[in-house]
């Protein structure tokens, strides 16, 4: 079986942008950004959570904690 030939980076001859009026560039970059709230776990601390919902649990188990400490202060 064949490897499929690698493409450069160029763009294809058929994409032809000035018969695509009306792009704007970055139009929901704001949007896209407001809806996203991603965090980068360092190594050391990934490496004890298995996926995104343990970390999740973790946090929450937390914020209960804090929140009772306070309470109780």
């Amino acid at each position: 079986m064949k490897k499929a030939a690698k493409q450069s980076d160029d763009l294809r001859p058929e994409y032809d942008f000035a018969s695509m009026p009306g792009g704007v560039r970055g139009k929901y970059a704001t949007r896209y950004k407001q809806s996203t709230n991603i965090v980068k776990l360092d190594d050391d601390v990934s490496a004890i959570f298995p996926d995104a919902k343990a970390v999740n649990d973790a946090l929450r188990s937390l914020v209960q904690l804090a929140k009772a400490t306070v309470k109780h202060a």
